[in-house]
């Protein structure tokens, strides 16, 4: 342990006497460990951020949407087969699947446009988020002031509107909304409600620059349409969701008069297999990002490789010296390795250090949001450490076998 010791002590004295010479050689491994530790500190973040995202619409839910998406891409007669199916959810599947589903809560029906959004002479565009009065609790629309819109509205196709906060600061200003008409898309809509806000989400997309009507009132007044583009349906309970997509699964296939052989013209997700979906979308993302940085690590592997070469010959004739006076070849070997080890700790260290460094921007100063967890950082040390044993195997068996007449011979 002594000796070990010794050694540690040496190999940091070596670095301290070539700073310079000692920076450049460890910043490959820098560079490589600080960018595995960021790169999957910020996939981190984004899994957190779309869990949290996704959580923040409701919980236990349940997405439908039209067309059979398994058949997506799969050439000219799939991209057919959509077009045919884009249309097949009707207002009366969401209330199909309420009545009948006995695992499931609620169902709303949903249409998402984007339209310009008027109060006398400003103006601005703005997501239209068309649904029934279940979408304040389903899709999580919290009333700030006022209320959301009733059955009744909805039944009777009613001009009303619940406005988030970034169209009230661009239309309004200090004034209050509550009661006044605004036009979306040159239609007169009357302001019911204030959604409270619920800031940006994880892409930096403002979910306060929103409005919510009433779906009859979208299909009748302003887009002219019979379909819609999704239900989004809230299961009774997160241990029954896979029993509830079934249930709707069966409920759309009979309301559709599917035949036993013909394939869904719909496509049922739980809020659950979405998170799966993105989480292996942002896995695959950091482990390539990460990939492609830590061919840095072995850059840096070389260059210790090639500085470790380079002592080696410059300490010929100390290594003479040390084998004259009794040391062995296993402690030249020793020595030379746990210098290249220093050198690969070290550069992974501060690493790390420039790591958290980015991570701490990034988190201030734009829309991502990055997490360090233990894993990367043991992960990037090991891998640094494992790079020093390996590019410092060849230097320190060279030094370890010179003959110590010659080194002492060196000039």
């Amino acid at each position: 342990m002594r000796r070990f010791g010794e050694s540690v002590k040496i190999a940091f004295q070596a670095l301290v006497a070539n700073k310079l010479r000692a920076f450049l050689t460890m910043l490959g491994i820098i560079i490589g460990v600080g960018s595995v530790v960021a790169m999957m500190s910020i996939g981190y973040g984004a899994q957190e951020s779309v869990l949290q995202s996704v959580q923040d619409i409701g919980s236990n839910l349940i997405i439908i949407v039209p067309g059979n998406q398994e058949e997506q891409g799969r050439g000219p007669e799939a991209m057919m087969g959509e077009d045919e199916s884009r249309e097949s959810l009707k207002i009366s599947d969401a209330e199909d699947i309420e009545e009948n589903a006995k695992l499931v809560e609620g169902a709303a029906p949903v249409i998402l446009s984007s339209s310009v959004i008027s109060y006398l002479n400003n103006s601005t565009r703005s997501s239209v988020y068309a649904s029934s009065e279940k979408a304040e609790t389903i899709y999580n629309f919290e009333i700030e002031e006022g209320e959301f819109f009733t059955e009744s509205e909805v039944k009777n196709s009613a001009n009303v509107a619940a406005i988030g906060h970034t169209v009230i600061d661009k239309l309004f200003g200090k004034i209050d909304p509550l009661g006044k008409v605004i036009k979306i898309d040159g239609k007169n809509f009357t302001v019911k409600g204030i959604i409270e806000a619920k800031g940006p989400d994880q892409f930096g997309n403002d979910q306060d620059n929103s409005v919510a009507i009433p779906i009859t009132t979208a299909q009748n007044k302003l887009y002219g349409i019979d379909y819609i583009n999704m239900i989004i349906a809230q299961g009774i309970s997160k241990d029954t969701i896979d029993d509830a997509t079934d249930e709707i699964r069966q409920i759309l296939r009979r309301s559709h008069n599917l035949r036993p052989d013909e394939k869904n013209d719909f496509t049922v997700q739980s809020q659950e297999q979405l998170l799966d979906i993105l989480g292996n979308i942002t896995n695959i993302f950091t482990v390539v990002i990460s990939g492609i940085a830590g061919i840095a690590l072995l850059v840096g592997g070389i260059g210790i490789m090639n500085i470790m070469l380079v002592s080696v010959t410059e300490r010929t004739r100390e290594i003479g010296i040390r084998k004259a006076v009794g040391a062995k070849n296993k402690d030249i070997l020793f020595q030379f390795l746990i210098e290249s080890v220093v050198l690969s700790i070290t550069g992974g260290i501060l690493g790390i250090v420039f790591a958290v460094i980015v991570s701490i921007f990034l988190n201030n100063f734009t829309i991502l949001t990055t997490e360090i967890s233990a894993f990367p950082i043991i992960l990037a040390l090991t891998f640094s450490t494992i790079v020093g044993l390996f590019f410092g195997i060849y230097p320190a068996m060279r030094a370890a076998r010179l003959n110590p007449i010659e080194a002492l011979r060196y000039e």
